[in-house]
């Protein structure tokens, strides 16, 4: 955690901006092309050092701190592949951009496999250059703002880790940084225990109104009368019970962020009024007729597919439509595996410190979590990890004390023809021989869906992963 929160000031300046905020290392033994990248860094207003060895290179990042490094993967009779594990040993939140003359599919793996961002073929144009470069910079200008809000928020807790080696979940976090600074209304979409409630409070942090307030309503906890009353106030004797004017949780969001956590949940009445609220910004509190204005940004949750409960008439198509200004849906973690381990080990760290002991995983236990679908995303893994911390009796986790089924062993036992609840299986077996059972009888995969309370791309996917498609 410590290395993620040195941050890195890199934002990109026109032409004519000065001082350079950023800085690139080129690598490149062909002195005319050391030339050419060096003069594209220099046009985007960066500093540029050019050397032609990976001796140079290794010199030259001992030295001094840069941004990027634009690699050949060929310096005379030296691999630039070979140079990738070097440089990140140095400097391991550098982004590295490589390029070579014999571009092959291969190499490219290869390279990003060691840690390379980006690859560009030559023979390439200075405009290809400098946007390779520019995307390179803009990324690291969102994982230095994400993991400035990290380190603020593990000082308290093990929420959320938003430094990942997913390509879906580095795709979402762009998206979500752009919306972040939007002032609009913001519908996440995701699993229980993805960490949209997280997301939330850090587009809050990421937005305009980040000095405002962050007020959270958890829907499901509502009903009736009482939603309508925690949502927008109440006067005096609206309903039994009602004993005093009370302010909503809308007033106390003015200025800020509103985040309605599972709307899906909400009654009708709470729907129709937030929609109003959501058209024009008024409300009135319960039980009085004055109408009321709020500077309020409102952000929602769910883990539902609200356009099936809209067609079945259990939430409003309109109010959707409102919500829906802009839609993130955050990644499963069985969707992001590259992250399982890294989380396991992050969390584990986490309430070994709170706990004051030194645990780590063994290789089984390592094996376990990462062929684990972990049905219940950050939520579950983080609880596994909790709960090993505080009952586990030797330093070493083993499967068992993460209840987990013994890797070996499950790649050994064959798929059961039968499946019954209480079996000796794990839950995406469970979950794959349900999925199988539901679509069988359904009509439709749009109506297996709908049984399933998932959206049918999600359940396309599942039947895909399970050999069931």
């Amino acid at each position: 955690m410590s290395r993620a929160c040195a941050t890195i000031d890199a934002r990109v300046k026109s032409a004519d901006s000065t001082p350079a905020t950023w800085s690139a290392l080129i690598v490149d033994d062909d002195a005319g092309v050391r030339q050419s990248l060096r003069l594209c860094v220099e046009a985007d207003g960066a500093r540029a050092l050019g050397v032609a060895t990976s001796a140079g290179a290794l010199e030259a990042l001992e030295r001094g701190t840069f941004d990027i490094v634009v690699l050949d993967l060929w310096l005379g009779a030296e691999s630039g592949i070979d140079l990738i594990p070097a440089i990140l040993r140095l400097q391991p939140t550098i982004g590295i951009v490589v390029v070579t003359a014999f571009a092959t599919f291969e190499t490219a793996v290869e390279a990003m496999r060691l840690g390379a961002v980006d690859y560009l073929p030559k023979p390439f144009t200075p405009e290809q250059v400098r946007h390779a470069l520019r995307r390179v910079v803009n990324d690291r200008v969102v994982r230095r703002r994400l993991t400035d809000l990290e380190c603020r928020l593990s000082e308290s807790d093990a929420e959320l880790v938003f430094d990942s080696q997913s390509a879906a979940y580095r795709g979402f976090m762009s998206t979500a940084e752009r919306a972040g600074a939007a002032d609009c209304t913001v519908l996440l979409r995701g699993e229980s225990g993805t960490g949209k409630n997280v997301i939330a409070r850090w587009l809050h942090e990421t937005s305009p109104r980040r000095a405002g307030p962050f007020v959270s309503v958890n829907c499901p906890a509502l009903s009736g009368d009482l939603t309508v009353s925690l949502l927008f106030g109440q006067r005096k004797g609206a309903f039994t019970g009602a004993i005093s004017d009370t302010i909503g949780k809308v007033q106390e969001a003015e200025g800020g962020t509103l985040f309605l956590d599972e709307v899906g949940d909400l009654g009708s009445e709470a729907q129709s009024r937030l929609l109003r609220f959501l058209n024009d910004h008024t409300y009135e509190r319960l039980g009085e007729p004055k109408e009321h204005r709020a500077n309020v940004r409102v952000l929602a949750a769910t883990n539902r597919a609200l356009e099936a409960d809209a067609k079945e008439g259990r939430f409003r198509a309109d109010l959707l439509f409102r919500l829906d200004v802009v839609s993130l849906t955050l990644p499963a973690l069985r969707e992001r595996r590259e992250d399982i381990l890294p989380l396991a080990r992050h969390y584990l760290r986490f309430f070994s410190a709170r706990q004051r002991r030194d645990f780590e995983l063994s290789a089984r236990a390592e094996r376990a979590i990462a062929q684990y679908d972990w049905p219940g995303n950050l939520r579950e893994i983080r609880n596994a990890m909790e709960r090993a911390s505080i009952l586990a009796a030797a330093r070493v986790l083993e499967p068992e004390d993460l209840g987990l089924d013994d890797p070996d062993a499950t790649l050994a036992r064959p798929r059961s023809t039968s499946v019954t609840l209480g079996d000796d299986l794990s839950l995406a077996e469970m979950e794959r021989e349900h999925i199988a059972r539901i679509v069988a009888r359904a009509p439709s995969v749009e109506s297996a869906a709908r049984t399933l309370a998932i959206d049918a791309t999600t359940l396309q996917r599942k039947r895909k992963r399970y050999g069931l498609a």
